[in-house]
């Protein structure tokens, strides 16, 4: 049987957005992360991703061919960088699946105060960006990994309903990343983890 986890891994591979590109493509994909993540999608241009990067516009474009591929590029290369800090932080427990699921929000602790200190990239790009955008999909994708990846967790602890608990968890998920951002409450994410701690003996108890 073939795990999330594992289908993680090869993800990470197809998804880290690097591999196939040359040097000056690499710097140009690594100057618009920083800067969109930064700055915000919609105010930076390509001119000042060129210039930050020490290339001309004409390498951009000919790297990648338009803006809106750069900021696919980009949220690509973001959810491949996730996907295996996830795995590899859950992987380094080694105790039932349900300590794993656990496990998800140590990992998220360490990416929010490490990587993503001005919030989820995905949602902050689902606010930047028209509903038809090409990014909004990769963004789509991503939560929906994720789900898939809690509740592959949740089937192996033998939850009673764990597509539901999957969805819980993931809630958990997402409001901890925006009121840990926020600032809105003190230790969001440990309390967002005590939290799912109840819901996953409850769980298993049913």
């Amino acid at each position: 049987m073939t795990t999330n986890a594992e289908t993680a891994d090869r993800g990470t591979k197809r998804r880290g957005g690097m591999q196939h590109l040359t040097p000056a493509g690499v710097k140009v994909l690594e100057t618009a992360s920083r800067l969109f993540y930064e700055q915000g999608i919609r105010a930076v241009g390509v001119e000042a991703i060129a210039d930050d990067a020490g290339v001309t516009k004409k390498t951009l474009y000919d790297r990648f061919g338009s803006k809106d591929d750069l900021i696919v590029a980009y949220l690509r290369a973001r959810d491949g960088l996730w996907r295996s800090t996830l795995v590899k932080h859950v992987n380094g427990f080694d105790g039932p699946p349900e300590q794993k699921l656990l496990a998800t929000f140590g990992a998220l602790r360490d990416w929010m105060h490490t990587r993503s200190v001005r919030g989820c990239a995905f949602v902050n790009a689902s606010v930047e960006l028209p509903k038809e955008h090409p990014a909004l999909e990769v963004a789509r994708e991503q939560k929906a990994w994720f789900l898939a990846y809690l509740e592959d967790f949740a089937v192996q602890a033998h939850a009673k309903d764990p597509a539901s608990l999957a969805c819980q968890l993931l809630i958990l998920h997402e409001g901890a990343c925006i009121a840990d951002f926020m600032r809105s409450v003190d230790q969001a994410i440990d309390r967002a983890e005590q939290m799912a701690a109840v819901l996953i003996q409850q769980s298993l108890s049913e």
